[in-house]
This record gives structure tokens, sequence and C-alpha cells, in this order.
């Protein structure tokens, strides 16, 4: 007899290939902290996330500054969305689609004060 290959799988893990990651996107927010309303999501062209998984390629390259946990902004009209949580907030993006990282910068430890 043989098994049902209908069954669902569940999968905990997502490797992207090539040049790409996988982003969890920000939740939206409709107001800032100080009461500033923002516009709907479609008048915004790019939205923010963290990148939870890297490619074997990207993580290799050298000139490729971005790594996992990075919080980037990034351009959602050719990402690809994936459906591995309940709440449909991945995407697995190219590169090339990842705009910017935001980083904190670093205390100058040459300044400090006597």
């Amino acid at each position: 007899m043989a098994t049902s290959i209908n069954r669902k799988l569940d999968y905990d893990i997502i490797e992207p290939v090539g040049k790409r990651v996988v982003i969890r996107k920000d939740e939206n927010k409709r107001e800032t902290r100080s009461g500033i309303a923002l516009p709907d999501s479609h008048e915004i062209p790019v939205i923010t996330g963290r990148v939870i998984a890297i490619s074997k390629q990207i993580e290799r390259d050298e000139d490729l500054t971005i790594r996992q946990y990075d919080k980037v902004l990034f351009d959602p009209r050719e990402a690809i969305p994936v459906e591995l949580e309940h709440d449909n907030r991945l995407f697995v993006v190219h590169v090339d689609r990842v705009l910017a990282i935001f980083r904190k910068s670093k205390p100058d430890t040459d300044t400090k004060e006597s």
C-alpha cells in the first residue's frame, strides 16, 4: 500500500539560493510615536524587515556586507512571499532589491574625556 504524499509537510528552515536573502517584514505602522499618520502601504514603495537567512553565496562574498539579523530596507515589488508562518511575513529577496542596511554607529573610543 502506497503512502499518501498529500499530507502537509512542516518545514522550519528556509535556505535561499543564489544571491538571495530571506526577510521577515516588519509590522505595518500607521502612526509614529509622536502621532504623525503614515500613508497606506501601497503608497510606500519600500518596506523594512529583518534578515533571517542568507544564501551560502552571499555568506562567502566579502563584497556583500549584508548579514543575518540585519535590519534592512527593501523593495517588495519583486520579493517572493513565503508561506511558512501563519502571518505570512516572510519574503525571499534578491540582494539587489535590498536598498539599505540599518546599523548603529560605533562610538569613537579615541576621544575619551579626561
